[in-house]
């Protein structure tokens, strides 16, 4: 695939929305292949339950003859087996000695509700043990017979899956024989690492869409200096592997598998991706507008302190870096004097921050008295709430940096652009201005987004009342 660079500038999706949505690719075949052993499970099962009533002894109980007894005995093994991941993919379904135990269990099971029922029945009745014998067998054999089936219709190149290979050139030849060994996927293409830089990774995504592929093997080399690559894919609904020669690499989150004698990493993919998102949306409006209705009098009443305390506008508008880089407008209320930003150039040497890409003075002499009680309180921040109504931040999220910020970002620090900016946020209700230190900052920002959840989100709002009433490290 050749290269193709887009414009970042154009309008994606925050990283944990919905993109569409879209359903993962090859669902089809998986959901196929999943109904075909179910029902030929379902007919050993019921296939081993009639030999056994019919070549054991007679029972001497009515209700085993029942349509319902057999429904019972489907319903226990089936759940059973699907219970322990024997409807997986890959070896999971040919875990026979795991397949044993399980049909194992829900014999026993399944007993142990015919002796509450009858507590006179013998456990130990031929017709039991003839059925569990019997379940044992015929259940092996349909997987024999499922994979035999399966193996030759993939020869002939049926009911295989179409996957993309990302990795360096060096690389190749290996990882394309590598797959081809597993012998259930067909490579439709390959790419080097390049494809995976941000400035192309929308059109790569748009690419493997297109050509409706299923999963893409990313070789290590290719991945690991780009974070977030797995969360673009997952969104987009296609799975990741990870391949690695190395059998130390291990994602916290990911799922250790093996291909010949290479492990390789899979990060689990919803077959909807961002559901949650759409509720974290619809809590950003209505909270703000109720909030903004119920602060009506507040706003008025700080504007007025402002215009009273010094010349120049009621509210600050500012360009900030907002979802994916893209300029936007941030409201608040102003707290220094109108030319502050003309004369932060002279105060550029005094700045408190160590690395210098953000800009923090604690005793800033631009701030006017109204505006440092405002700031103490982080009621300059109100006006936001009209941001957040129009989209352009949420309540929770990295906050959102003047451009002088993001024009020293390192390539890493680009990943908090990669969702929607927030009025607070993780690194806010950790220490506020006391962190000095804009790496520190970085690493709680990527650890929200990360570990993003409409939970986390709650308890970082609740906290920053907290916060906020404490005074703790503003200024």
């Amino acid at each position: 695939m050749a290269s193709t660079t887009v414009s970042v500038a154009s309008f994606k999706p925050d990283l944990r929305s919905a993109r569409g949505p879209r359903i993962q690719k090859g669902l089809a075949i998986r959901f196929m292949r999943v109904v075909t052993l179910i029902l030929l499970d379902i007919f050993s099962v019921t296939l081993a339950w009639n030999f056994a009533v019919l070549y054991g002894t007679p029972l001497a109980y009515t209700w085993t003859e029942k349509a319902s007894f057999l429904l019972l005995i489907l319903t226990v093994e089936i759940g059973m087996l699907a219970a322990k991941g024997l409807y997986q993919s890959g070896t999971h379904r040919r875990d026979y000695p795991n397949l044993i135990q399980a049909v194992s269990l829900s014999f026993g099971f399944l007993v142990l509700i015919a002796v509450l029922y009858e507590p006179e029945i013998s456990v130990l009745h031929s017709t039991f043990v003839l059925f569990w014998l019997l379940s044992v067998a015929f259940t092996c054999s349909d997987r024999v017979i499922f994979d035999v089936a399966t193996k030759l219709l993939r020869n002939q190149g049926a009911i295989r899956h179409p996957v993309f290979l990302i990795t360096d050139p060096q690389e190749q030849e290996d990882h394309v024989r590598l797959i081809e060994q597993e012998n259930c996927y067909t490579v439709q293409g390959i790419a080097d690492s390049s494809c995976l830089d941000r400035c192309n990774r929308e059109a790569t995504l748009e690419y493997l869409h297109n050509r409706e592929i299923v999963e893409v093997f990313v070789s290590w080399s290719a991945i690991k200096n780009r974070q977030y690559v797995c969360w673009n894919f997952r969104t987009a609904g296609i799975v990741v592997r990870i391949l690695s020669n190395q059998s130390e690499v291990h994602h916290p989150k990911s799922i250790l598998s093996m291909m010949g004698y290479v492990p390789y990493m899979t990060i689990p993919v919803p077959m909807v991706a961002g559901s949650d998102f759409l509720v974290k949306r619809f809590f950003d409006l209505c909270c703000s507008i109720v909030a903004l209705l119920l602060l009506f009098p507040a706003y008025l009443v700080i504007a007025i302190l402002i215009k009273l305390d010094s010349p120049g506008p009621v509210f600050f508008k500012q360009n900030r870096a907002g979802l994916h880089g893209q300029n936007f407008k941030i409201w608040k209320f102003r707290t220094m004097v109108a030319d502050a930003e003309k004369l932060q150039f002279t105060l550029e040497a005094k700045n408190e921050i160590k690395d210098g890409i953000l800009f923090k003075l604690k005793d800033d002499p631009r701030i006017t008295p109204v505006g440092k009680f405002l700031r103490r309180y982080s009621l300059d921040e109100l006006p936001q709430l009209f941001n957040v109504l129009l989209g352009q931040m949420s309540l929770v999220g990295p906050r959102p940096l003047p451009m002088r910020d993001v024009e020293k970002f390192k390539t890493k620090h680009f990943i908090r652009q990669e969702v929607l900016p927030g009025i607070t946020g993780l690194w806010q209700v950790s220490g506020r201005s006391d962190i000095d230190n804009f790496e520190d900052g970085v690493e709680l920002d990527i650890t929200y987004i990360e570990n993003w959840s409409l939970w986390l989100d709650l308890k970082i709002l609740l906290k920053t009342v907290k916060v906020v009433l404490n005074k703790t490290g503003a200024y």
